[in-house]
């Protein structure tokens, strides 16, 4: 739209003005609520309160100079100052005052010097020892020397580099333990060890079940696959090898005493 000059004809025209709508005001929706709460009970008993003694009859109203002995008596009590004297403010009594023929109660006389007996004491007192402290900044902060793990206290110990106690009994369990284990296996060994086979029969049929016991293993070892690519599979591979070479071991021990006790 292009712009109409200030001294233009266009200007006589009168306009109509264009009134901007305001936006609506946000009104809270507790605002009624919290009036009536605000003005609520704040205009009774204004000014005395409510009422906790019987009202007094009007006919019972306070006359002239009624009040004035009271009055009276009241600052007679309480002096010039306007306190009370102390016979009245105090309940508890003083002790009475001291007949002339009583004697006072004399301290205890010694002869002993006090200066003496300091200068003493502070001659053959003990120097009281410094606290040793480092310093952390450049501000001069003091810290205590001990408490900070600079001070090497756990090597000057009597204990220190030995073993504990627990260690020294956990040791020596470990070892009767390992003991007792030794002498089972032992004793094991002892009991399974193999006899000594003087009947051709039961050697006969040893040499069978270790026969026997090979086919099956090489049987299974036949049944691997081509391709051993995993670890469970070179493992299984390794024991089945470790097992035929065994028996193999085993039946030709058994054949070469064979053979001997033929010769014989």
């Amino acid at each position: 739209m292009e712009e109409i000059p200030d001294e233009s004809i266009y200007n006589l025209i009168p306009r109509e003005e264009v009134k901007v709508p305001k936006a609506p005001k946000s009104v809270s929706q507790f605002s009624q609520s919290l009036k009536i709460k605000e003005h609520k009970n704040k205009t009774d008993h204004k000014t005395m309160g409510t009422a906790k003694v019987e009202v007094p009859s009007p006919k019972q109203y306070l006359l002239k100079h009624t009040r004035e002995a009271i009055l009276a008596q009241k600052s007679a009590l309480l002096g010039s100052t306007g306190k009370p004297p102390r016979c009245l403010a105090e309940d508890k009594k003083r002790p009475p005052v001291p007949v002339r023929t009583e004697q006072p109660i004399m301290a205890v006389q010694t002869n002993k010097s006090f200066i003496t007996s300091n200068v003493a004491k502070a001659v053959t007192a003990v120097p009281k020892k410094p606290q040793p402290i480092y310093v952390d900044n450049i501000k001069g902060d003091k810290h205590l020397l001990e408490a900070s793990g600079l001070v090497p206290k756990y090597i000057k110990k009597k204990d220190y580099g030995s073993t504990p106690e627990y260690l020294v009994k956990r040791n020596e369990e470990v070892r009767r333990a390992q003991e007792e284990y030794d002498a089972s296996v032992k004793e094991r060994f002892k009991m399974g060890a193999m006899e000594q086979l003087s009947l051709q029969k039961e050697r006969q049929s040893v040499l069978e079940g270790l026969k026997k016991n090979w086919d099956e293993l090489h049987h299974e070892y036949q049944l691997l696959s081509v391709v051993i690519d995993t670890p469970t599979k070179k493992a299984h591979k390794e024991r089945l090898e470790a097992e035929m070479s065994q028996l193999e071991r085993d039946i030709e021990y058994i054949l070469k005493t064979q053979d001997n006790i033929h010769c014989k």
